[in-house]
């Protein structure tokens, strides 16, 4: 066991009581006022917030989880840099045996010295999208709707998520199904409109993938797939806040529809994240970063190398809303769609996820299952022992 002091305390909300917890193993055992443990860490320069989830990620650090789904140990082992707990490496459209491939690799289990984020399983975004909103998504890799397809498609077997356009001939079918599976199907890539998003609703759709990029766009006789996701308060929505994805005034309308706490903010970063700027993999497409944006040769918007206190002051700077506001769409929000019970929040019993975040913002310490797995060399963090 070990306590810790810090300056504040976010759960995310504002915690007001005096900032010290303790963790024993891997969960947090007690917030608030109580005695030192033997090991006692003084981190009183640095806020606490929970560890970030990302549940959008193609790739990082020069690899891409698409075309080397092995790789996603040796990311996760790096991501904790940034702050990041717990994530959803995904996989764009691809052939059915590469999604295979990228299961086995999920299912054969993290390596013995795996320290990193948590992986609760791969978003699948595709191979049932809309060819024409298939954005950096290769077209002959689509396909129709069909149950046989993903038969193997179970949480277990590690399918967590599901990006589908809910329009597509035989879509509703599988969201039922994959909904049964309590497998999370999200809308995206679509060129659905109001009442087709409303019946993807209905078989189970409970979020739409990056708001306002690759599906139909609001018209005020047309209200779209953008609109049918706001409209609803129960379903939630991932959003790309780089600044380049989404309108600054966009986003302000988007946060004014979070009331209910709907809000995820999502890397969708790809292999170049971490990288210098160049020619990076995604899939099948070559993807040019060059003034920090992610393209295809046409222009095609494609990822990003978005990191999450980026996108945490943009959305702040965007929306004025509080930073424990912003937080909440990089923890809570995210572990609930997900049905993380234990996970996106500071309270007892929770999985010691946790991030030590600076006066300004930036990653100064990230624990993950109560282990210190990353320490900025700049971080002032003592420990002391009794």
């Amino acid at each position: 066991m070990f306590s810790l002091d810090a300056r504040k305390i976010y759960l995310p909300e504002p915690f007001n009581q005096e900032a010290r917890i303790s963790v024993q193993e891997d969960r947090i055992y007690q917030l608030g006022d109580q005695e030192k443990a033997l090991r006692h860490l003084n981190a009183l320069k640095y806020d606490l917030v929970p560890g970030f989830i990302d549940i959008q990620i193609n790739g990082a650090f020069g690899s891409d989880f698409s075309s080397d789904p092995k790789s996603i140990w040796e990311v996760g082992n790096k991501l904790p840099e940034l702050g990041i707990s717990a994530f959803l490496p995904t996989i764009i459209t691809s052939s059915l045996s590469a999604i295979h491939e990228a299961l086995e690799a999920w299912q054969a289990g993290a390596p013995e010295d795996y320290h990193g984020a948590y992986i609760p399983g791969f978003h699948l975004e595709g191979p049932f999208l809309s060819p024409k909103k298939h954005g950096a998504h290769t077209i002959a890799n689509l396909k129709l709707p069909d149950p046989k397809l993903i038969e193997e498609w179970q949480l277990e077997n590690g399918v967590r998520m599901v990006t589908i356009a809910p329009e597509i001939s035989g879509a509703k079918n599988l969201i039922l199904t994959l909904t049964q599976r309590g497998v999370v199907v999200s809308a995206g890539h679509s060129m659905a409109d109001l009442y087709q998003t409303k019946e993807g609703i209905s078989a189970g759709i409970r979020a739409a993938t990056h708001l306002f990029n690759a599906m139909t766009p609001i018209h005020h006789r047309e209200p779209g797939l953008v609109m049918a996701v706001l409209d609803h308060d129960p379903t939630m929505f991932s959003l790309i806040c780089d600044g380049q994805h989404v309108a600054a005034e966009l986003v302000r309308m988007a946060w004014l529809y979070n009331r209910k706490n709907r809000m995820i903010l999502i890397s969708d970063a790809i292999a170049a994240l971490g990288m210098p700027e160049g020619v990076y993999q995604l899939g099948e497409q070559s993807i040019q970063i060059q003034h920090q944006i992610a393209r295809l040769e046409d222009g095609t918007l494609a990822g990003s190398v978005l990191e999450p206190l980026t996108a945490l002051k943009n959305l702040m700077n965007m929306t004025r809303c509080s930073l424990s506001e912003g937080i909440t769409c990089w923890t809570k929000n995210p572990a609930s769609l997900l049905n993380l019970t234990d996970r996106g929040e500071i309270k007892p019993g929770s999985i010691a996820d946790f991030v030590l975040m600076s006066v300004d913002q930036e990653i100064a310490a990230t624990f993950v299952r109560g282990e210190l797995v990353y320490q900025a060399p700049w971080a002032d963090l003592k420990w002391e022992f009794t």
